[in-house]
């Protein structure tokens, strides 16, 4: 499951983590045929946040993660559902990335709560983009 969205990181899943791509569940942008081909359409298939990300991957893989990793409320179900280890990455350094706590203050009081692993991109990360 990736925020970039199922079809944009069904290309390079495979060589970036040995993950096929028809394993990779995420936000969806409508699809249709013509002209002989599948097509992406403007219209969004379906958002792939909060509740709906467990089902989707119960639906697609039809098993529990056993990995996790999130960095907002909206994949607090996901790391809810997780079987094994839990990663919420904090965006707290507004030099090398960008800072921003808004939309995570209840994922991160689940994580404290729930002994998730939070890893601060200020303080844990020693490179956030490659040179």
């Amino acid at each position: 499951v990736s925020g970039g969205g199922r079809d944009f990181m069904r290309p390079i899943t495979t060589a970036m983590y040995g993950i096929p791509p028809e394993r990779v569940v995420g936000t969806a942008m409508g699809l249709a045929f013509a002209d002989g081909d599948v097509h992406t359409t403007s219209t969004l298939e379906f958002l792939d946040d909060g509740p709906v990300k467990p089902v989707r991957i119960w639906s697609r893989i039809g098993r529990r993660p056993i990995f996790a990793a999130g960095n907002s409320n909206g994949d607090i179900e996901m790391l809810q559902y997780t079987d094994g280890f839990r990663l919420l990455v904090q965006h707290d350094d507004a030099e090398r990335e960008f800072d921003y706590v808004t939309g995570a203050e209840k994922s991160l009081e689940l994580a404290k709560a729930g002994g998730w692993t939070v890893a601060s991109i200020k303080n844990d990360w020693a490179r956030v983009f490659a040179d």
